[in-house]
Parts: structure tokens; C-alpha cells; sequence
């Protein structure tokens, strides 16, 4: 049990760069939420439905997560920060990351039939802060889904998608090979002018970042060379 919890914790470790600790982790409210859902989805397979809503109520209220009791999940789940729903039907597989504001939701069955409604995450998804992912559609392994992007058909395995509607944007080989990246998408030309301007400009930062450390270097090593020069 505690050999689980700490592989639990080091995984959110190493997908969050913000932690010092590992009880620093455990205040997390998306640790709270799943260990919360652990005890009402077993409670929801043994049809206990109320209790399951109620440990669902409380769970909503203590960490502002709403994950309904027959939602499936895998191993390794990380929520980072809050405000995130999760609906009946949906499955989420191993190591997935889903960041604020982010809605796995349902669509209405066209024969009324209430069934699979919610989407499929595989392995290794990562959805960015304030995505919608509608309806029962299936998230490839490893795809990535952009800041406030609208998804309502399925994800191809590795995909970035970004916009509204979604619509899948390339990668290069070997950024899409990395085990993670934080916030979904590398720093780079891979955003949505209309959805991500933020990260437009934290990657113009970063860039002025590194020419600006790279001038401090060739002016310390032109004074270092002038400094043997004179001696």
C-alpha cells in the first residue's frame, strides 16, 4: 500500500515541476479527488448509489473536482489544480494528466438509450487547462490536447489538437517520442492564435530569455579575453 502511494506521488513528481516534496503533493486537491472516487466507484459497483453520491458530494466540496462515481480510472492520474468534471461513462486510462477547468462530458444519445456518453482517454493523454471533450469519443494514446480546445471526434494516437472545433496540428518525430511534457505542448510553434496567446507569449519570453543570457556570456568572454590580453 505505501509502495503504491509513493509511486503515486513520484509520478505527479515528475510530470509537475512545482513540488519540493512528497507531502507536499498529498495537499493537492486532485490526490484528495481520486482517493475520494476510489471509495465511491466501489461503492458504486456494489449499487450503492447513495453512499456513492455522497462521498461524491463531499469530495466535490472539499476539492472543487466534480468526478461522478461510475467514471472508470487507471493508475497514475493527475488533476493539476481544480475545477474539473468527469462524467458517468467516462474511462481514463494509465499515467493521464488533465489540468484546470477541463470538462469530460456527455452527449445525449440519439435513441434515448442512456449508454456510453463520455469520452475514452488511453494511455498517456495530457488536455490542457479549460479543454471540453465531448461525447463518447476515444483520446488516442499519447495525444495531447490544446488549452480551451473543443474535441467532439476521436484523437488519433499522438495527436496534438488545438482550436475550436479541435483539429489536429503536426508534430515532429521526436518531440512526440518525449515521456512528458509538462502543460501538453512544447514551447514552440505548435498554438492556436485564438485559444493560446499565453503561451505565445511565454515562448517570445523565453526566446528574449536566451538571447539575452547568450549576449551576457560573448560579453563576459570578450572581457576575459581582453583582461589576458592586457596582462
Amino acid at each position: 500500500m505505501f509502495q503504491k502511494l509513493t509511486g503515486y506521488l513520484d509520478s505527479i513528481r515528475a510530470r509537475d515541476p512545482a513540488p519540493r516534496s512528497r507531502a507536499e503533493i498529498l495537499l493537492y486537491p486532485g490526490v484528495w479527488a481520486l482517493a475520494y472516487h476510489r471509495v465511491a466507484h466501489r461503492l458504486f459497483r456494489n449499487r450503492r448509489y447513495f453512499a456513492a453520491r455522497l462521498v461524491n458530494h463531499w469530495s466535490r466540496w472539499m476539492t472543487a473536482i466534480d468526478i461522478h462515481p461510475g467514471a472508470t480510472i487507471g493508475r497514475n492520474f493527475f488533476i493539476d489544480h481544480g475545477f474539473v468534471v468527469i462524467g458517468e461513462t467516462a474511462e481514463i486510462g494509465d499515467n493521464v494528466t488533465i489540468y484546470q477547468c477541463v470538462t469530460l462530458g456527455g452527449t445525449s444519445p440519439d435513441n434515448g438509450v442512456a449508454g456510453k456518453r463520455h469520452p475514452t482517454l488511453l494511455d498517456g493523454v495530457i488536455i490542457g487547462s479549460g479543454a471540453q471533450v465531448l461525447g463518447p469519443v476515444t483520446l488516442g494514446e499519447r495525444s495531447r490536447i490544446g488549452a480551451n480546445a473543443v474535441v467532439t471526434r476521436d484523437v488519433p494516437e499522438g495527436a496534438v489538437m488545438v482550436g475550436i472545433p479541435a483539429r489536429s496540428t503536426l508534430l515532429n518525430a521526436e518531440t512526440w517520442q518525449k515521456d512528458f511534457v509538462p502543460y501538453g505542448t512544447p514551447c514552440s510553434e505548435i498554438f492556436d492564435p485564438a485559444t493560446q496567446k499565453l503561451e505565445l507569449m511565454r515562448c517570445e519570453l523565453e526566446t528574449l530569455r536566451k538571447r539575452l543570457d547568450a549576449m551576457i556570456e560573448a560579453r563576459a568572454a570578450d572581457d576575459d579575453t581582453e583582461r589576458r590580453g592586457r596582462a
